[in-house]
């Protein structure tokens, strides 16, 4: 087993949704105790992984200014998650990419680590956080550690149309990491739960 480095990872916060259940909001850029909910993610992320950038469809100025690169979707028309993480794949210099989703600010500090030697184990090309809920495994797919040179096969899935982030892995050798902490995974798609959040 050759463990993966932190050094050959880059992180990529993903803020290019449309925000529809939080009625049309940014929603990386709604304030979590002070601080925008996207910075609050990098910050997670940055002491996880080699480099860090942003995932961003509009009001790029304010995500520049959280001082690391900022890719918009090379697919048009928000095609949700996938559409960002290929714009991680085909910006990132690293062999791997590990994404994280902005409304998710209390992801675990050790989930970079934990994916990297799940996929280092089981040679896999795509690592994935699943938390334990009423005694099942429910995945995490957005929480995800993969191999850059998956962009090919990720650009021709979505220009079929495909949108379905369980249905494009399912295609690649991956495995699921259990956390125990469901809590840490929690994330805020309306504003009660943003409210939630600051609890």
């Amino acid at each position: 087993m050759n463990p993966i480095a932190r050094e050959d990872i880059t992180g990529l916060v993903l803020a290019g949704g449309r925000g529809s259940r939080m009625g049309g909001v940014d929603k990386g850029l709604q304030d979590h105790r002070g601080t925008p909910l996207a910075l609050h993610a990098l910050r997670r992320l940055q002491p996880q992984v080699g480099t860090a950038m942003l995932s961003a469809n509009r009001n790029l100025t304010d995500y520049e200014a959280m001082g690391v690169p900022v890719w918009s979707d090379s697919i048009e028309g928000y095609a949700g998650p996938l559409a960002g993480l290929l714009t991680g794949l085909e910006h990132a210099r690293t062999d791997w990419l590990v994404t994280v989703p902005c409304d998710t600010p209390d992801f675990p500090s050790d989930l970079v680590d934990r994916l990297a030697e799940a996929a280092a184990a089981q040679g896999a090309e795509i690592a994935m956080a699943a938390t334990r809920e009423d005694g099942k495994l429910r995945a995490q797919p957005v929480f995800c550690l993969l191999r850059t040179g998956l962009a090919p096969s990720l650009l021709a899935f979505l220009q079929a149309g495909e949108r379905k982030f369980g249905q494009w892995t399912a295609q690649h050798r991956r495995v699921q990491v259990a956390f125990d902490d469901a809590a840490a995974f929690f994330n805020a798609n309306t504003s009660d739960e943003l409210r939630q959040l600051q609890g």
